[in-house]
């Protein structure tokens, strides 16, 4: 079950499409995770241009490469956002933030997640990748003090707004892959599975598992995946080192920039991090996980263009396939 290695565009989009297309290639990705934002993908033009989708397929091909996914993060994060602010306008397309109102960005951010459903089915992709925004997050502090009442208004704010986009998700035959992430409305382990009831477990929303968010909140991105198995709809590869010793670097950041030493933690090319990854790729093989493995580059302190085919030698190296019998089966002597 050889998985695809792709690579994610969102931290590449600042280039033309087909460049990143040529330097994938060129360092031997098999495909791209596509991000939904620079000219790497318009999903309201992909959604009604037949001939738009055909001349994203073609760039593909040229280049020896597919797509088994395509990502929405952006336009994802302000379907539940509150409060949606200055913050959303510099990463939304003006079309969805129009004249800024919130609950209209809102209104439009999920009409944008439909269309991504649609563009994604023209485009052969059966799952889509992305952010759902959440209306609890400002209360993570729980101070000043925050009711049970609060964050389950929270929760099914979640289930009102995302429901009828995962039923345009069904229609279309495409499935959601929720990246568990903090400002998100599941961003660790039981916030995940508030969420998952919250939509009563819907089949059309899974999790992107991407443990770079995970080893810096002191969580088991091994355990994750098990416990999660059956809802693992993609996976994302991306690492990050905690800063240990000096009693002065917080798990919070403390509005310190990418990069600063004196942050608590950041992230780091992978394999460069904390991130167990031999056995997080065993466990994918026992749950039989077989999508993609799609290498997130993310690190201020490395160039991008020495990060990203390092780290598809390193996946590649580690992310071997189960073997096709049991090693003690050769003792049977039947």
């Amino acid at each position: 079950m050889t998985r695809p290695i792709t690579l994610f565009t969102g931290q590449w989009a600042d280039l033309p499409f087909e460049e990143v297309c040529r330097l994938a290639s060129g360092w031997g990705y098999d495909g791209l995770e596509i991000a939904c934002w620079g000219d790497h993908l318009d999903v309201q033009r992909a959604a009604a241009d037949d001939e738009y989708v055909r001349s994203k397929l073609d760039t593909l091909e040229k280049h020896n490469l597919k797509a088994w996914t395509i990502s929405n993060h952006l336009v994802g994060q302000a379907v539940c956002d509150d409060p949606i602010d200055d913050r959303h306008r510099d990463i939304l397309p003006e079309r969805v933030w129009g004249s800024g109102d919130p609950e209209w960005v809102r209104l439009r951010a999920a009409e944008e997640m439909k269309a991504t459903a649609r563009a994604a089915r023209l485009l052969g992709v059966d799952t889509v990748v992305g952010f759902t925004g959440s209306a609890v997050w400002k209360y993570v502090a729980m101070f000043p003090p925050v009711s049970a009442e609060a964050i389950e208004a929270g929760y099914q704010d979640f289930a009102d707004r995302w429901n009828p986009i995962l039923d345009v998700f069904d229609e279309e035959g495409v499935r959601f892959a929720h990246e568990v992430h903090p400002s998100e409305i599941a961003y660790d382990y039981w916030t995940t599975v508030a969420a998952l009831e919250a939509i009563e477990h819907r089949p059309a929303f899974g999790l992107n598992w991407d443990p770079s968010h995970m080893v810096w909140q002191d969580l088991d991105p091994v355990g994750f995946l098990w416990d999660f198995r059956d809802r693992i709809y993609h996976v994302d590869c991306k690492d990050a080192k905690r800063q240990t010793g000096d009693g002065r670097a917080g798990r919070l950041g403390s509005h310190l920039p990418w990069a600063d030493p004196r942050r608590g933690w950041d992230f780091v090319s992978t394999g460069h991090g904390d991130v167990p990854w031999e056995r997080c790729f065993r466990m994918l093989n026992a749950i039989g996980y077989d999508g993609p493995i799609s290498i997130e580059w993310e690190d201020a302190g490395m160039d991008r263009l020495v990060g990203a085919p390092e780290a598809l030698e390193y996946v590649r190296r580690l992310a071997f396939d189960p073997p096709e019998a049991a090693f003690d089966a050769a003792f049977s002597s039947n």
